[in-house]
């Protein structure tokens, strides 16, 4: 843990002056360390701010913070050492300490600009990569609080909370996934997303976790072998409490050094860009917690956080929320979502509780909240920084996705912004998902009374562009497991979890899955141990995995399923009227009227023998996948031999077929 010096020895009149343009500062002996002499001299010589970048700052329209603020190793007067800065707008002197003066704040003292921007910064020479620092704030009480800095690359390993010098040099070979990806995240592409807590995915001997470096060698094989395109990260950016799964983040700039340094992360990266597979990052611009050391008060002010907590603070989380009409906040948190497309190639981001951003009486109750201008409970502000994030970069990076968590019906969530929309990418399809698990937990034999319960997403399905999920907030807290919410005996609840993930694939839109239900893991998920791997020896968890492998295979291979994924086109009911079979057809389109697909699903476990449905279409069909296969697991009552439609009218089709379908199963059939 950080010594922290009990000096009370006041900053010196020279050192707390504002420094003109062109003045030549000279530091006092007195605050000099005879291992480390401090050799200031032109302000202006060792800044990285010009007045552009200061007038950018001040409007909120500067994008590249993380260029200019934190700490920088670099060489001034031809001396190697760190240049410094940081935002303290309210400060009255601030100092850098480290164990390289022994964090003695009066050592090294920073010089607040010429002009009114509330910015300090310094050049302290002899100190470089490794070395642990925080900035030592005066506050206009006359106290003194030790923070660490917002732009930090690197953290000790908490609990310890010193920031660390770095740099976030790598020499990437990525390039041919980069000059590709554009394809690999099209809206016209298959998006299958494998959603992953690093620290509990999978672990060493002595419930040790795994590191970026040794993820690279186990995570990324797995993850090409099941077939996924994407790979989700919950927050892997530094924060001090590991409970909160990573999102209540402090080290914004920071992958969390739990697990390596950030070349390390790097390295992961570009090994899942080497597969073809993409990444994608949580992000958390919603909220922080409100640690001593953080961003909380953080130069005795609420500078990052607004001042009116009911607009400031978060009742559910218990921590604080981004004052998002401050011109400063604003550069940050867009420079902050910049900073981890560019520096490490992440191929999109997933932006946590944006709902909670939306709404000025986001789980409030009437009278702890204040409307906005226009007397609505919507948070102007956020919205207008949701634009001004997503117009921002997707004009820098426009290959990437940018998803909302968004649990609401807030109208153009991903729609362009010129449409009057937020601009975003894709939207998580709560409603979906709350209806269909709600759906799956019936027992059969009442299903045929809430068929509309598993239809209705269809009705808003191309409102949006949606992605599925079935995300890591739907298996803990006593909701149980995926494969724990299904009714029936032992064979149901896997032909059950069979038929789910049957129909998640075949719905219009892209797809989420968290990690460990893609093999039917038992129990609520622990972000403190590991996911049960032991499972897999036992054939039905085989069986669940085998039937992941191939939907994400027929997925991607398969035009029809993602080529029209968020427009009505590519979707079309053929049959929701057999309730009392419980029943559903529908087909899904591409681009090739030819390559259509025809799913049935038959949600009870009495399999049906000579079922007919309409076709659009003559000639031969083949069934390509059956999630009662004996391979996954299922009884085996498959379409083995190939099924001519007949000229038969029915189900306001021309042709028609006649088949078998499996006992809580999927069959989806295609046209030679």
């Amino acid at each position: 843990m950080a010594k922290t010096s009990k000096t009370t020895t006041q900053p010196t009149e020279t050192t707390k002056k504002k420094v003109s343009k062109k003045e030549v500062v000279e530091v006092p002996e007195e605050t000099q360390t005879p291992s480390v002499p401090v050799i200031l001299k032109n302000v202006e010589a060792f800044s990285r701010f010009s007045d552009f970048d200061i007038n950018l700052f001040k409007a909120g329209k500067h994008y590249r913070l993380f260029e200019k603020f934190g700490s920088h190793i670099t060489e001034f007067q031809g001396v190697q050492g760190v240049y410094f800065a940081v935002w303290a707008p309210s400060a009255k002197s601030v100092s850098v300490i480290g164990n390289f003066n022994y964090w003695d704040k009066s050592s090294h003292h920073l010089f607040v600009r010429w002009d009114a921007s509330g910015i300090w910064e310094g050049f302290i020479p002899y100190i470089g990569k490794g070395e642990t620092y925080k900035f030592c704030i005066e506050t206009q009480s006359n106290g003194f609080i030790e923070k660490m800095d917002p732009y930090a690359q690197h953290f000790e390993i908490p609990p310890r909370t010193a920031s660390v010098v770095w740099d976030n040099w790598y020499e990437w070979t990525d390039s041919d996934w980069m000059a590709k990806r554009h394809t690999k995240n099209s809206l016209a592409s298959p998006m299958s997303v494998y959603e992953v807590h690093v620290g509990s995915w999978r672990r060493k001997e002595g419930n040790e976790k795994l590191s970026f470096v040794e993820l690279a060698d186990q995570l990324v094989n797995y993850v090409k072998e099941m077939g996924f395109t994407h790979i989700e990260f919950m927050p892997v950016m530094e924060h001090p409490y590991e409970p909160s799964w990573g999102y209540q983040v402090l080290g914004f700039f920071a992958p969390s050094s739990r697990f390596g340094t950030p070349q390390d992360f790097m390295y992961l990266v570009e090994e899942f860009h080497k597969n073809d597979i993409g990444v994608l990052l949580d992000w958390v611009p919603s909220h922080f917690p409100g640690d001593a050391h953080g961003l909380y008060e953080y130069d005795g002010t609420h500078l990052f956080e607004h001042p009116d907590m009911r607009r400031g603070y978060h009742p559910d989380w218990k921590s604080y929320i981004f004052n998002y009409g401050r011109n400063e906040v604003r550069s940050f948190l867009i420079s902050n979502a910049i900073y981890w497309l560019e520096r490490y190639h992440a191929d999109g981001l997933r932006v946590d509780a944006v709902a909670s951003m939306l709404y000025l009486d986001y789980s409030r109750k009437h009278g702890e909240w204040e409307p906005n201008i226009f007397g609505g409970n919507h948070n102007l502000e956020a919205i207008s920084l949701f634009k001004e994030l997503n117009e921002t970069v997707y004009a820098q990076f426009p290959d990437i996705q940018i998803i909302a968590e968004e649990s609401t019906s807030f109208t153009g969530v991903s729609r362009p912004i010129y449409a009057g929309g937020l601009g975003f990418g894709q939207k998580w399809m709560m409603g979906w998902m709350n209806d269909t698990l709600n759906y799956f937990q019936k027992d059969p034999m009442y299903r045929r009374h809430h068929q509309d319960q598993l239809t209705f997403s269809t009705v808003y399905a191309f409102t949006e562009n949606f992605m599925l999920p079935l995300s890591h907030d739907e298996i803990v807290y006593g909701k149980k497991s995926l494969i724990g919410k299904m009714p029936g005996d032992e064979w149901q609840r896997f032909a059950n979890l069979r038929l789910l993930f049957s129909y998640m694939f075949t719905h219009p839109g892209t797809n989420l899955i968290f990690m460990g239900g893609e093999f039917g893991q038992t129990s609520e998920w622990n972000f403190e141990k590991s996911l049960d791997w032991w499972l897999l020896d036992h054939a039905p968890h085989k069986g669940i995995q085998n039937l992941m492998k191939a939907l994400n295979n027929l997925y991607k291979t398969e035009p029809a399923l993602y080529e029209k994924q968020f427009s009505h086109e590519g979707f079309e009911w053929i049959d929701t009227s057999d309730r009392n079979n419980s029943v559903v057809v529908y087909a899904r389109k591409g681009n090739v009227h030819k390559e259509q697909l025809i799913i049935i699903l038959n949600m009870t476990p009495i399999p049906k023998d000579n079922y007919r449905i309409g076709v659009p279409m003559q000639g031969v069909w083949t069934e390509i996948f059956n999630s009662d296969e004996h391979h996954f697991g299922g009884s085996g009552k498959t379409n083995k031999s190939v099924i001519m439609a007949e000229e038969i009218a029915w189900q306001g089709k021309a042709y028609s077929i006649s088949l078998t379908i499996p006992p809580l199963g999927a069959s989806i059939l295609k046209v030679k």
